[in-house]
């Protein structure tokens, strides 16, 4: 029984994590055609990038990030068993393990990074985007781990 409910808050876990994900790479196919919630691609790239404007990712670019972030949502699923994976287990927990590996190093490396500039981004970066990193580095991590 006890191995019972630690498999569904598992999955649980790792359906929280891939929504998450699945959301900031659906945020990402957003931004190719607009700055919401911003008013302006200026604001846009002071704030989420930390850019000047000129200096913004190409849509091409974005488009490959909210993939790579998709893949990264379904590695995660899959490994939680909310959906099913070809291959090997080894391969989900791989995947999983280095999403939760690579969200780490932007967690930590934001905030090291951000705690030594003033600017809107760096703001938002030491107060949402470093902390969200880390909560979801260590949500895939557990995933990857007990999974």
């Amino acid at each position: 029984m006890e191995r019972v409910r630690g498999r569904y808050l598992v999955m649980a876990l790792a359906l929280v994590m891939s929504v998450v994900l699945g959301a900031i790479g659906l945020l990402h196919v957003v931004w190719v055609f607009s700055p919401w919630p911003l008013r302006s691609r200026e604001e846009f790239a002071a704030r989420v990038v930390g850019v000047p404007e000129a200096r913004l990712p190409s849509p091409g670019l974005t488009i490959v990030v909210a993939a790579l972030v998709a893949v990264a949502a379904y590695l995660v699923a899959a490994r939680g068993g909310v959906v099913g994976a070809p291959g090997p287990a080894w391969l989900t927990a791989a995947g999983a393990g280095g999403v939760a590996a690579v969200l780490l190093l932007r967690g930590v490396s934001g905030l090291v990074r951000s705690t030594r500039a003033d600017t809107p981004f760096a703001r938002l970066d030491v107060r949402v985007y470093s902390p969200l990193c880390l909560v979801l580095a260590v949500g895939t991590g557990l995933v990857a781990v007990l999974g």
